[in-house]
């Protein structure tokens, strides 16, 4: 079994040994966490999925990383670190790319997904390079307007898919971010699922279970 060699620290689940076609999900964790993180989450992903869960580049801690740093003002208001944000996405476009051509999954078979700041980073990739993937699956997660400028032209989004799911009490990204995303990507060609379900900043049985049923969907 082929192991990547990619430009973040990462962790493999390989397809079911009978698949043919296999297809490529590729994981990103939220702020303060790391590769293992979603990984727990591999045993639930449909067999003929390869799961790569990735470890952000920026380190916060003993086992905690970011994909970029931020602050929140007393308002609400976030500033983030814009070199690093920008840092973070060109390596996440140089391991989904490398992980797709050495693994030998076409554009046409690759999920990029993350939780919070992992799915920023998902909605990022879809936005500016759509071309790597054919779906992004973001969790309790936000637009970053940092990224509009380099979004590519909405007939380059044609057929691409998209899940986007949010809890309803959610009090690290209120839920009107998601509102947010749903309102932009319904200007864009895009097929969007998208869910609320009770809860907080955390994703529960029954949100994962929807999120799986739309990957096997694909």
């Amino acid at each position: 079994m082929t192991t990547p060699n990619l430009p973040l620290t990462y962790l493999h689940r390989p397809p079911a040994a009978a698949t043919t076609e296999p297809w490529l999900l590729v994981l990103m964790h939220g702020v303060g966490s790391n590769e293992q993180d979603l990984f727990g989450l591999a045993p639930h992903v449909p067999g003929r999925f390869h799961v790569l869960s990735l470890r952000a580049p920026f380190r916060m801690g003993p086992g905690a990383n970011a994909w970029f740093e931020f602050s929140v003002a007393p308002n609400g208001d976030r500033t983030i670190n814009e070199p690093q944000e920008l840092q973070s996405r060109a390596l996440v476009a140089q391991a989904v790319e490398a992980a797709a051509s050495q693994l030998g999954v076409p554009a046409s078979r690759v999920v990029v997904g993350g939780f919070s700041q992992g799915g920023i980073m998902s909605l990022s990739l879809l936005l500016t390079q759509p071309a790597l993937l054919q779906a992004a699956m973001v969790w309790h997660s936000r637009l970053l307007p940092q990224v509009l400028p380099a979004a590519a032209p909405a007939a380059a989004l044609q057929g691409k898919q998209l899940w986007v799911s949010h809890g309803t009490q959610d009090n690290v990204i209120p839920l009107a971010q998601a509102h947010a995303i749903r309102e932009h990507f319904a200007q864009l060609p895009v097929t969007l699922n998208y869910r609320e379900f009770p809860g907080m900043h955390e994703i529960r049985p029954a949100e994962l279970a929807a999120t799986v049923d739309w990957l096997q969907s694909l």
